[in-house]
């Protein structure tokens, strides 16, 4: 599946990289036969997207390593660097686009536009219309960052280069120049884009949330495993695009022997696997009680306190030992809440004063995964 992705990745890009070449030798030609600013950036704006896209190429190659002893989770995070790069590249192209377009509000310069400059510029928009919808399709069906980011800029390339054909267009018709106002414009427009590109990118290599549909329907998987009475804790470490290792804790009947518990992580394992391509290299246990009227009533008892406090999103695990006199379970807080630790001490203080004489365990849970 890795080799199908990076063959993808690659071909894609290279197909990228000649359109952005031709296009750009054709646009600094008739740039500089016009002498029109507006179309020799709309040039360099191409040979930055073929730069980009071999950037692409080259990050997808070295995410393709196999691990090794130093890097055991693989160098997949590598084409999030990749894309960061990408994104800046569009950052820079619209910096310089509005640098330059600036000056020539400042100092016009006169241009020569004539029909061959209007054919070219038609049909490298045609062009990149298709090509951003080529580049972008492929890098949502492989889950590819930086392909995505360069057909996001393929489209923005397109809609500068209508700017500048509307420009080119009413300069020969009525001698009005508006190709330097338009370039600022479509630069704003550009910038925007870079820095939402860059964010992503960030965001992606610091870690972020768990895509909600993808945590509840692996939950709702395990859950289905005959035994299990719930799926809690999802944790998912992402190594890359479509790369995860992850946790969970899962609880069944205290009535199961180990060898019984250990059957049921093995097939939730094979089939989180085999189903989603994750490997679950750790699968706790929550030990529940069987249908005791006592157990029933106290956890009622429990969870009326711990819900009666704002700001509790869940609470999971619940264990209790008359003969020990010990009742333990886990609650997950909201990130809104200021104080989760205040919160998790009030509590803790009221499940302490209502069951006088028993050890309470309480595990604060991160809200990690919906």
């Amino acid at each position: 599946m890795n080799n199908n992705r990076e063959k993808i990745v690659v071909k894609t890009s290279i197909i990228s990289i000649l359109a952005n070449i031709v296009l750009a030798g054709f646009k600094a030609f008739v740039g500089l036969l016009a002498n029109s600013i507006a179309i020799v950036l709309d040039a360099v704006n191409n040979l930055s997207d073929a730069l980009s896209s071999i950037i692409t190429i080259i990050g997808t190659k070295l995410a393709g390593k196999a691990p090794d002893k130093k890097h055991p989770y693989g160098y997949g995070r590598i084409e999030y660097m990749t894309s960061l790069i990408v994104s800046a590249i569009v950052l820079y192209a619209g910096i310089t686009a509005l640098t330059e377009s600036i000056k020539k509000i400042i100092k016009p310069e006169i241009t020569d536009y004539s029909l061959i400059t209007i054919v070219i510029l038609i049909a490298g928009i045609i062009i990149k219309f298709i090509l951003g919808l080529y580049v972008k399709k492929k890098g949502k069906e492989v889950n590819s960052d930086s392909l995505v980011a360069s057909g996001s800029d393929a489209f923005n390339d397109a809609i500068l280069s209508i700017s500048v054909l509307l420009s080119a267009v009413i300069y020969m018709l009525f001698k009005i120049s508006l190709e330097a106002y338009v370039g600022v414009l479509l630069s704003v427009f550009i910038i925007k884009a870079g820095i939402e590109l860059i964010k992503e990118s960030v965001d992606n290599m610091l870690g972020v949330r768990v895509e909600s549909s993808l945590a509840k329907s692996i939950k709702k998987e395990i859950a289905k495993e005959k035994g299990v009475q719930g799926a809690y804790d999802l944790i998912l470490n992402d190594y890359g695009p479509d790369r995860y290792l992850g946790s969970v804790h899962i609880e069944v009947l205290d009535t199961l022997s180990i060898s019984e518990v250990d059957k049921i992580s093995r097939r939730i394992s094979k089939v989180i696997l085999n189903k989603y391509g994750i490997v679950l290299h750790t699968i706790g246990i929550y030990s529940v009680n069987t249908k005791d009227k006592k157990v029933i009533e106290t956890r009622k008892e429990v969870s009326k306190i711990v819900f009666s406090h704002k700001g509790v999103l869940q609470m999971h695990g619940f264990y209790y030992d008359s003969k020990e006199k010990e009742i333990s379970f886990d609650i997950i807080i909201d990130f809104k809440v200021k104080d989760r630790e205040n919160l998790y001490k009030e509590i803790y203080d009221e499940i302490e004063n209502k069951f006088k004489g028993y050890r309470i365990d309480i595990t604060l849970d991160i809200d990690i995964s919906d």
